[in-house]
C-alpha cells in the first residue's frame, strides 16, 4: 500500500528543509551526514532544497554501517572529525524503524566536540526500542513490528510503501 507518493516526498523534503532552517538559525554551516545509501540520497535532497531557500553553507557526508551487524564491522565517517568541531550536524535515513541503525550511527561522532547534532528521517517509526529522538520526520507512523517500510527515493518518481 503506497503511503506517500512523489508530490507529498516534494513537499515534506521543503517542509523538513525549511524546519532545519528555521531551527539552525544563524548557523554559518550545516553538516547533513546520510546513512548508507538511501539516507545519502535522502540528504542531498534535502541539501538541494535548503539551498534553494537560504544561505546556510551546507556541507554532505555519509556514514557507512551494516544495519544487521553494527558492532561486528567498523562504522564509518567519510569526513575528518576534525571537521565536525564546533558545528551543528544533522544525521539522516530514509527510515527510523527501532532506532537501531541510528543509534549505532553516532558511533563515530563520539570522538568530535559537535555543537548539536539532530536526526532527520522521511518516516518515523513510532516502536522505537533504543533511546532516538527524531527531530525533524515527513511522516511519523504506528505500525506493527512485522510491517515493513518501503521507501523509494532514487530516479525520477518517489514513492513510500507499507507492506
Amino acid at each position: 500500500m503506497q503511503i506517500l507518493s512523489d508530490k507529498q516526498i516534494d513537499q515534506k523534503i521543503k517542509r523538513i528543509a525549511i524546519e532545519i532552517i528555521e531551527h539552525n538559525l544563524g548557523e554559518k554551516e550545516i553538516i547533513l551526514a546520510g546513512i548508507n545509501n538511501n539516507g545519502m540520497h535522502f540528504a542531498q535532497l534535502l541539501m538541494n532544497e535548503i539551498l534553494e531557500i537560504s544561505d546556510i553553507s551546507i556541507t554532505i557526508t555519509r556514514i557507512i554501517l551494516n544495519p544487521a551487524k553494527p558492532v561486528d564491522e567498523e562504522v564509518i565517517l567519510e569526513m575528518p572529525l576534525e571537521n565536525l568541531d564546533n558545528k551543528v550536524l544533522i544525521v539522516i535515513d530514509d527510515v527510523a524503524n527501532t532506532g537501531r541503525t541510528i543509534f549505532y550511527a553516532f558511533k563515530p561522532l563520539l570522538n568530535a566536540l559537535l555543537k548539536k547534532v539532530e536526526v532527520a528521517v522521511l518516516v518515523d517509526r513510532t516502536h522505537k526500542s533504543f533511546p532516538i529522538n527524531v527531530d525533524y520526520y515527513g511522516q511519523a507512523l504506528a505500525t506493527t513490528l512485522q510491517q515493513h517500510i518501503d521507501v523509494k527515493i532514487k530516479g525520477k518518481s518517489k514513492a513510500v510503501f507499507l507492506a
